[in-house]
């Protein structure tokens, strides 16, 4: 789960980010976006559609409301390059209104907003309409920014039939069958890199989306529940507060031993490795959690 780095403000800062998973997902309408050619992103979809989707060409997110005449317009300007374009890019939207808790993920404060990524990590960035010579232009300076970027899919080799069988459960959102199907992978090859990505992954999503809404507040009234830390901390990594999850359970940390020391040091170990290693927070957390153990 690396999250892209230079930071962007405010835009994908601290992002779920499975762009080294390698399942290619078909494009299409989810039945409520209003353009044929735009996916419409949901919290099930969006690590297919969105980050691993952007290791393959560029993806354009349009961050909307059908309530904004004016997101309606530039939704359809860019259908209309993407139509134009064949492609070259893909186009999502995320309606503002329906899925808030993926627009918390881009961190937006206006919309319509217009994020593009490529390999996992967002590039560029605009707030409010524009008129379609200059979305011309800017998609062709996206174009021309990852033309190195993208490689041909006809010299991939073949997908293991068991890989592609887990991407695809995971893609639709299957994570019971696509934990077993990556465990099935694990069993057979214990190194396997993918799967024990994606296991974490998975365990992190199923574990976060149980949790209520007021489980932050509800920590913080119990500031010493374990239970109740470790869910406030999974739903600040999942809202971007990663600072403040592993603090709350470096803090937490310090105020118990023995088995229930363990349990805390363990669980922040765990949402570290959701993380690249190279991450500023992680560093950070990893030399606070030190520091609080000696």
């Amino acid at each position: 789960m690396t999250r892209p780095r230079p930071r962007i403000a405010p835009v994908m800062t601290g992002a779920v980010d499975l762009s080294g998973l390698k399942q290619r997902s078909q494009s299409g309408d989810s039945g409520s976006a209003p353009s044929r050619r735009a996916v419409e992103i949901t919290e099930v979809n969006f690590e297919a559609e969105v980050l691993v989707r952007s290791s393959e060409v560029p993806v354009v997110v349009l961050l909307w409301s059908p309530r904004s005449q004016a997101c309606v317009k530039l939704l359809d300007a860019l259908d209309a390059l993407a139509g134009a374009d064949a492609g070259k890019w893909s186009l999502a939207t995320v309606n503002v209104d329906s899925s808030p808790r993926v627009g918390a993920i881009f961190g937006v404060e206006a919309v319509p907003t217009v994020v593009a990524l490529a390999g996992g990590q967002p590039l560029a960035s605009f707030e409010g309409p524009q008129p379609p010579e200059q979305l011309r232009r800017w998609i062709d300076s996206l174009l021309s920014a990852t033309a190195g970027q993208r490689g041909g899919n006809e010299d991939q080799a073949p997908v293991d039939p068991a890989l592609a069988d887990a991407r695809e459960k995971l893609d639709t959102g299957d994570f019971v069958g696509a934990a077993a199907a990556y465990q099935a992978i694990l069993d057979a090859d214990p190194g396997h890199a993918e799967a024990q990505g994606a296991l974490r992954q998975i365990v992190f999503l199923q574990r976060s989306a149980a949790h209520p809404p007021t489980a932050v507040a509800d920590a913080d009234a119990a500031p010493d529940d374990i239970d109740a830390a470790f869910a406030a901390a999974d739903v600040q990594v999942l809202t971007q507060d990663v600072p403040g999850a592993f603090g709350r359970l470096t803090a937490l940390l310090k105020r118990t031993s023995g088995d229930d020391r363990t349990r805390v040091r363990t669980r922040l170990v765990e949402l570290f490795e959701l993380f690249d290693p190279a991450d500023p927070d992680v560093i950070a957390g990893r030399r606070n959690l030190a520091n609080a153990l000696y």
